[in-house]
């Protein structure tokens, strides 16, 4: 059978077009199927690539064996989507950026031809990165369970007034807190979201989770790092307005007496990188370090 790829993509990048004229032909020249969700069409069509040469497959190979590859075209949140749907499966993925930020679709556009042949001579690195399990329980009865890659925010809406929520570590009663909102982020999302709100970086190979609040009403309540291998419950007291998002994709509405569980997942991803790749490096350059 011939190895399988499958193409995520941000279909409204202005530079999605010229990159798959750049790295299609790699992987059709060496005898790879290519899947696609139905929106990657028009740009697959427009790069000139064979007609038929994408299988349209709005499941992106669910069902089957994981395919050999995915390849995300796009910026990180195209990433964490592409985790959800198919890096659970098995797949690694491999991400090339098309826009600015990228700390997790780190290879950047310019170079994807290059990333593409070092991946098809076998040069790529697996770099392997637990998850994060979210569940939502209402009155004893599990709502929803999603598996996510950066992280889980508990928050009220604009005009809402400041929640009242009570965290546990473990067995450990952390207190009742009084703020906008609460960020439990994995160390590949604590450059996300939980960095904005005063939260430390953590090296993505620490299994510890990021407990950040948003705006505490007490100033003195700090981010804290803790085992992820210890769950964390957050229960609602009082919250009107209130939403559980995860990944900044996934949504639900909260109501008081919500408790929200959150342990690290036993499934994990794997990105592949460039072995010089250097995340230190990565954070001087997006983040600018050093710079007046």
């Amino acid at each position: 059978m011939p190895q399988r790829l499958i193409l995520v993509a941000k279909v409204k990048s202005p530079h999605l077009v010229g990159t798959l004229e750049d790295i299609a032909p790699a992987f059709l020249e060496a005898g790879w199927e290519i899947l696609g969700e139905p929106g990657l069409v028009e740009a697959w069509n427009l790069a000139g690539q064979p007609a038929g040469s994408l299988h349209v497959d709005a499941e992106l190979g669910a069902g089957e064996a994981p395919a050999d590859l995915c390849l995300v075209l796009g910026g990180d949140g195209t990433l964490l989507y592409a985790a959800r749907r198919v890096g659970l499966r098995g797949t690694p993925i491999l991400g090339i950026n098309l826009g600015s930020l990228g700390f997790l679709t780190a290879h950047p556009v310019s170079e994807a031809r290059a990333v593409v042949e070092a991946f098809l001579r076998g040069d790529l690195v697996p770099d392997r990165r637990f998850m994060l399990e979210a569940e939502l329980w209402r009155d004893g009865r599990l709502i929803t369970r999603h598996t996510v890659l950066n992280d889980a925010v508990l928050a009220k809406g604009a005009l809402a007034r400041i929640m009242g929520l009570r965290l546990a570590i473990g067995s450990q009663d952390a207190g009742p807190i009084k703020a906008d909102g609460l960020i439990v982020s994995t160390p590949t999302g604590s450059t996300a979201y939980s960095l904005s709100a005063g939260g430390p970086i953590l090296h993505p190979c620490l299994e510890a989770f990021v407990v950040a609040p948003i705006c505490p009403h007490t100033l003195t309540l700090r981010p804290t790092v803790v085992p992820a291998d210890i769950a964390i419950t957050i229960t609602l007291d009082d919250a009107e307005d209130a939403h559980l998002t995860l990944d900044g994709q996934i949504g639900h509405r909260l109501l008081p007496g919500d408790r929200v569980r959150l342990q690290m997942a036993k499934s994990t991803i794997t990105l592949l990188q460039r072995k010089d790749l250097d995340f230190f490096g990565l954070l001087q350059q997006k983040l600018h370090w050093g710079d007046r």
